[in-house]
């Protein structure tokens, strides 16, 4: 790391911290040359493949938009903050395993569903009505019939 006062090239670590909740280090460094110390902070940089619309465009992961999604279906149902978050965890670990650079919207809103479906029936038909966008009451009543309990 090089010295943000003299540019010396070389720096020793004099400390290492790892942040409370474990989001990044805390380093302290001492400059060889000026003897100066400053602080570094490293984090993980994480790439989300980029979300391909219908339409063709193109557009950055955005989490809050993920999270605004299950916010709305789950409006006014019994499901708590830390499930819902899970959730979209593990929404977020699948596409950055999957390693691709872009994802079709369409792949993002069937795994929206999949974890909606685990999650709250109601919420996850609330969800795949607009999703899907039916055309008829035949194709919502099939969604319907499909997380219907069995008699």
């Amino acid at each position: 790391m090089k010295c943000p006062f003299c540019g010396h090239p070389e720096t020793q670590v004099a400390e290492t911290r790892v942040s409370e909740d474990g989001d990044f280090i805390r380093r302290r460094r001492r400059c060889g040359a000026c003897d100066k110390r400053f602080t570094t902070y490293e984090r993980p940089e994480v790439n989300f493949p980029t979300i391909v619309k219908k339409d063709g465009r193109r557009v950055e992961f955005d989490h809050q938009k993920l999270h605004g999604s299950f916010k709305l279906a789950l409006r006014k149902r019994p499901v708590s903050t830390e499930q819902i978050d899970n959730a979209i965890e593990r929404i977020e670990e699948k596409l950055l395993n999957l390693g691709q650079r872009e994802i079709l919207s369409s792949r993002l809103g069937e795994l929206v569903m999949r974890e909606l479906k685990k999650l709250d029936k109601v919420a996850y038909i609330r969800f795949a009505s607009v999703y899907r966008s039916f055309e008829d009451i035949d194709e919502f009543r099939a969604l319907v019939d499909e997380v219907r309990p069995q008699k």
